[in-house]
């Protein structure tokens, strides 16, 4: 059977076609996602809707006809944003993205409308989600009209896709909104009410395999699920006993727990009906590095000079960390943490033989290592088994060999890089293979999976 897999990102939409013998991709096919709307204030985020379905659709036609005949699709994508649909499923708002900061603003008492929900409630929200963004239209005036509910961009594509005019959203993006209860695998009623919201406009759950339905020519299409879980579905093939480090833009670590567990230092979000997921995740992470690499370009411009392979050079200055002495030690928290927003990162240990290139390359790049573990060693004395196998996903580690190896010496296990690029696509297919009855668990699935 052929499957494809949609991943609806950001700035990119990519689609894959997985072969559900082999787990060979026959194609990947990837389109910019251009629907970046105007924005009328600088806290805004927005999409076009239309325009993503239409790049979607366009997609999946090509697929279609070029690979037939097609099994199934998978879908996943961006969470946390929302878009609002009337009763036939027709958007009627854009697509309030993850990164809008309106969540952010002051709503009373120098109080902002994140930081008040999440008193109010009991829950740890930020701007970006769903809910957030959501009581902040509410309490603005700001909800359409004709809304009659809200979900995510991957739930508002494949229920078009399918032919069905009300969205239904998996638990893994339901989460992703907040406002989500982790136990009963639901959105809190009580919780959303009372801070004066219409629970009504909360979309349905499932937290099954569920096929919303079939394209106009008979292809089924599956729920869609939240990309960090179909990123990891996608990379492990012994999910339970495998750790995920993803370094791109940011940076993630995760892994399987078998009850819903609290930690200090990683976020518990749903994966399937029989597990959970631990996520810890670094808000500069791989950006860390291009931002070091960004100042070894500025320096070189004003000399003068140009190098066009720079990112091949610091690999090659930080090759040799091993022999250097006196470490910098160096903590990649740019960006802050999502406990700490105002958190910066430092150099410490400086001093007259190591403010050198390779020291500074490799302390960059251990500061990447050292913040993923650190979340891990965090949550990971309270889980009855101890992973064996670490996963590297992203540019960000598959094309750094110094990287893997310092992520090997500091976890103690050898880097597995998957031989498929686009982890959430395929993860996406295979959610699809199971919706199908292609395989019976999620498990079968993934041992399709082949690493480098």
């Amino acid at each position: 059977m052929r499957v494809i897999g949609l991943d609806i990102g950001t700035t990119t939409i990519c689609a894959s076609v997985i072969d559900s013998a082999n787990g060979e991709v026959l194609t990947s096919r990837t389109t910019a996602n251009d629907a970046f709307l105007a924005a009328a204030q600088p806290w805004e985020k927005l999409q076009d809707p239309a325009m993503i379905l239409a790049r979607c659709e366009q997609l999946i036609a090509e697929l279609t006809k070029e690979y037939a005949p097609i099994g199934a699709i998978g879908v996943t994508g961006q969470m946390h944003g929302i878009v609002y649909v009337d009763e036939s499923g027709n958007a009627v708002s854009p697509l309030y993205i993850w990164q809008d900061g309106r969540g952010d603003r002051e709503y009373q008492n120098g109080e902002s409308y994140a930081a008040y929900l999440s008193r109010k409630t009991g829950y740890k929200l930020a701007t970006g989600f769903g809910s957030v963004t959501h009581f902040c239209n509410e309490k603005a005036g700001n909800v359409p009209q004709a809304a009659m509910q809200f979900c995510t961009i991957p739930d508002y594509v494949a229920m078009h896709l399918a032919g069905q005019t009300t969205p239904l959203v998996h638990s893994t993006n339901a989460a992703s909104l907040g406002l989500f209860d982790l136990e009963n695998a639901c959105f809190d009623r009580a919780a959303i009410e009372s801070a004066g919201m219409n629970f009504a406009q909360y979309p349905h759950v499932t937290s099954g395999y569920d096929l919303l339905g079939k394209t106009a020519n008979g292809i089924p299409v599956a729920v869609p699920i939240g990309d960090n879980q179909a990123s990891f579905i996608g990379s492990v093939r012994d999910r339970n006993q495998s750790i995920l480090v993803n370094v791109g833009t940011g940076s993630q670590i995760s892994y399987l727990a078998d009850r819903l567990i609290a930690t200090a230092t990683m976020e518990t979000r749903p994966c399937d009906a029989e597990c959970f997921l631990l996520v810890g995740s670094s808000l500069c992470g791989g950006r860390a590095y291009a931002i070091l690499k960004n100042f070894y370009e500025e320096l070189i411009q004003q000399a003068g000079c140009q190098c066009d392979h720079l990112y091949a050079v610091m690999e090659r200055l930080a090759e040799n960390y091993h022999q250097l002495e006196n470490n910098l030690n160096v903590s990649t928290r740019f960006s802050g943490t999502r406990e700490n927003p105002e958190q910066r990162g430092s150099i410490t240990n400086i001093g007259i033989d190591n403010l050198t290139p390779q020291h500074l390359t490799a302390g960059v790049l251990q500061g990447i290592v050292d913040e993923l573990y650190t979340m891990y060693a965090g949550s990971a004395a309270i889980q009855k088994s101890v992973p064996s196998f670490l996963v590297g996903s992203g540019n960000g580690i598959r094309q750094n060999k110094v990287l893997q190896k310092m992520f090997e010496e500091r976890f103690g296990m050898q880097v597995q890089i998957p031989v498929h690029t686009e982890e959430a696509a395929y993860g996406a297919a295979l959610f699809a293979m199971v919706s199908v009855g292609c395989y019976s668990t999620l498990s079968q699935a993934q041992q399709i999976i082949k690493y480098q």
